[in-house]
């Protein structure tokens, strides 16, 4: 791992942006003790899309349809003698 000073950011920056691509990292020195470490930026890659489907939640947790005949039974019951 190689190391370079606060200095060598200000005067010879391209030098250590080809060292840092060569390295992988370099740490930065603040009067000779270690301080920081520079290193390529990799973006983070896109979170996952969870599988969850949403929609057949909601459908199982919806009351089921009646069938014809019940529905015929409930009418039925409900109107009585009219």
């Amino acid at each position: 791992m190689k190391t370079a000073t606060i200095r060598d950011l200000r005067t010879s920056f391209p030098r250590l942006k080809q060292l840092i691509a060569r390295e992988g990292e370099v740490i930065v020195t603040d009067r000779g003790r270690p301080a920081y470490v520079l290193r390529s930026y990799t973006p983070r890659r896109p979170a996952k899309k969870s599988g969850f489907d949403y929609f057949a939640r909601l459908a199982s947790r919806q009351p089921r349809s009646l069938s014809s005949t019940a529905a015929k039974a409930l009418d039925d019951a409900n109107r009585g003698d009219r």
